[in-house]
């Protein structure tokens, strides 16, 4: 990026967008610096996460990755949108979102707002690909119960003592920090008496035992946590009042990480659509390719809808489950329509493109639990959308 155009580009989204695709389009006689990345699969999700980040770095390097998010943490100005058209115009040229960013488009708005200085000194070495973080929230015995969280953080003069154990980590086993939602009040105290912090992954105390997923690949992690001492001053927001900085987290993983899925959603089905193309498609599956695209141009829209209203600065509130409940519906329906699509190469092929599909497959089953079942939603929508009437006791 020129310096002195970035004023233009933070001003207008769709000149950052038009400048972005001519940046990252493949040059007709120069080398190709992001051939590294274009259309490349990798085996491992550590292996991945580090491309990823190189990935973010040169995109940090030109300022590219900079726009959307506020100078005093180390961005360039503009809004959500202007991410937005980033995710976008990736999965157009061929590269994917990179796996880092999924998280922090969760974790930097949040730093952002409650701990400007860990944002200041935090995201830029996100944003440059120097480190990811981890979102510790789910425990063994709370799942997605934020209100029943047990790890525990105890305040010892400048520093707070935490204790316990996260499980589900995305990206937890490579990741450099994890920002976790402790208990600083009594368990009876509910949601009201939990915190958020940032834990450093080297601390002593912190140990990572990797999850394995379905297709073997270690998307997940378990964090262990045995008297470790934070400094005080990684607190995001008030003691205390860690549920209303979830709350505010939630917007975001309401609304990019759904626009995030119906960008790479729409590149992987144009990719599915050119596999079987000239070939005989079976009875009714013409129709299930329309339906999935239908799902994902609706998820895309929706999204839209709540990213345009996160840039005017309003609120979004519980009728963003209803992105959420159509994230997972959109996931679940391209993967199946690929297995589907493929027969029994789905199931059998040895290429890279058919391990691709099946590992996307099995990691998409999880799309109605994580981040709020799609259960939940269903009810938050019926008791704070809706309104209606409650369920008589049996």
């Amino acid at each position: 990026m020129i310096p002195e155009t970035a004023a233009d580009l933070v001003a207008d989204h769709r000149a950052y967008a038009a400048a972005l695709r001519a940046h990252l389009a493949p040059p007709r006689q120069e080398a190709d610096r992001f051939a590294g990345w274009r259309g490349v699969r990798h085996r491992t999700t550590e292996e991945q996460c580090a491309a990823d980040a190189g990935l973010m770095g040169e995109l940090h390097a030109g300022g590219w990755n900079r726009v959307g998010w506020p100078a005093e943490a180390g961005g360039l100005g503009g809004d959500v949108r202007h991410r937005a058209v980033l995710y976008d115009e990736l999965i157009a040229a061929g590269l994917a979102i990179p796996l880092p960013s999924l998280v922090l488009e969760v974790l930097g708005p949040t730093l952002a707002r409650f701990a400007p200085a860990l944002a200041a000194e935090l995201l830029p070495r996100a944003l440059a690909g120097l480190e990811w973080w981890g979102q510790g929230f789910s425990e063994p015995e709370a799942g997605s119960d934020l209100a029943g969280l047990r790890c525990r953080a105890s305040r010892d003069g400048d520093a707070y003592v935490v204790s316990g154990q996260k499980l589900w980590t995305s990206l937890g086993a490579t990741a450099s920090r994890f920002i976790c939602l402790v208990r600083t009040g009594t368990v009876e105290s509910r949601h009201r008496g939990l915190s958020m912090i940032v834990i450093d992954r080297d601390s002593p105390g912190v140990s990572v035992r990797p999850v394995a997923i379905a297709s073997g690949r270690n998307e997940l992690a378990e964090i262990f946590f045995d008297d470790v001492r934070v400094s005080a001053d990684r607190l995001v927001g008030p003691e205390d009042g860690g549920w209303g900085v979830a709350m505010y987290l939630m917007q975001f993983e309401r609304s990019m990480y759904p626009w995030q899925v119906a960008a790479a959603g729409l590149g992987r089905l144009r990719d599915l659509v050119g596999t079987v193309r000239g070939s005989e498609v079976p009875d009714g599956l013409t129709t299930r390719i329309g339906e999935v695209y239908a799902d994902l141009v609706t998820l895309r829209a929706r999204s839209a809808q709540t990213i345009r209203r996160l840039a005017a600065g309003e609120p979004v509130g519980p009728e963003a489950a209803v992105d959420k409940i159509a994230t997972a519906r959109a996931e679940t329906g391209l993967h199946d329509l690929a297995r589907e699509l493929l027969g029994t190469d789905f199931v059998l092929g040895g290429s890279v493109r058919h391990e691709e599909w099946r590992e996307e497959w099995w990691y998409s089953r999880s799309a109605t639990i994580l981040g709020g079942s799609a259960e939940v939603q269903r009810t938050v929508l019926a008791d704070h959308v809706l309104r209606l009437p409650k369920e008589m006791a049996s």
